[in-house]
């Protein structure tokens, strides 16, 4: 990989996390918007229920005596204002989840081009003397919105290559968890074998909203 993919790779997880960051915040600010909601409709639920709609005038006309009409109306007139808030928040954070889920599809497909075009410059004659590739782990577990699931891992892929880490080095789980830790942040090659086809994926050990740094889990096989 060139020095201007590496630091555009770089450049795209830092403006990923920015995203999730942003989005966390709006979420923030949606939960703090409707529990303002619900203390207003308590108060108007105080206020002998008399809810958004209720008459504040008795029968013959006259300025109901039974609740403090000060409190009625702030807090109707509130509850409307923050109805207005929430609603325009809610857009935002649709736009941003859109905007978000199409940087992941873009940089997902870019990551896989790099992919195939790393693997069509292998040599000829390196998979004849190797031989057929042997994979040493299974994926059987992908947390959607992972790394893992961003990079195009699936459930039941048989790993045959997880950066150096082969058939032929490989000795426990502990090999590639060492290799996950040194990548943090910098793409790694992954080759599976997935439904008797080998595929080269562009995995990025990132942190992200789950455990870990890949979002999946792995088992050695049972040989």
């Amino acid at each position: 990989m060139s020095e201007d993919e590496t630091r555009q790779s770089g450049g795209s997880s830092e403006a990923r996390a920015a995203a999730v960051s942003d989005i966390q915040e709006l979420m923030r600010r949606k939960e703090d918007i409707e529990a303002q909601i619900k203390a207003n409709y308590d108060v108007l639920e105080g206020q002998k229920g008399v809810g958004m709609d209720e008459p504040l005038v008795d029968c013959e006309g006259y300025p109901r005596a039974d609740v403090d009409l000060y409190q009625v109306r702030t807090a109707r007139h509130n509850i409307i204002c923050l109805q207005n808030d929430h609603k325009a928040l809610m857009k935002q954070v649709e736009a941003a989840l859109h905007q978000l889920h199409a940087r992941d599809k873009e940089k997902q497909a870019r990551d896989l081009a790099e992919a195939r075009r790393e693997a069509l410059s292998r040599r000829p004659d390196q998979d004849e003397n190797q031989g057929p590739p042997q994979p040493f782990a299974r994926v059987n577990s992908v947390s959607p919105g992972s790394p893992a699931s961003f990079a195009g891992l699936q459930v039941d892929d048989e790993i045959v290559e997880f950066g150096s880490v082969n058939a032929q080095n490989f000795q426990s789980l502990q090999n590639v968890g060492s290799v996950v830790q040194h990548s943090q942040g910098r793409p790694l090659m992954v080759t599976v074998i997935r439904r008797g086809e080998r595929q080269q994926l562009r995995l990025v050990p990132t942190r992200w909203a789950g455990k870990g740094l890949l979002g999946c889990n792995i088992v050695p096989l049972q040989r």
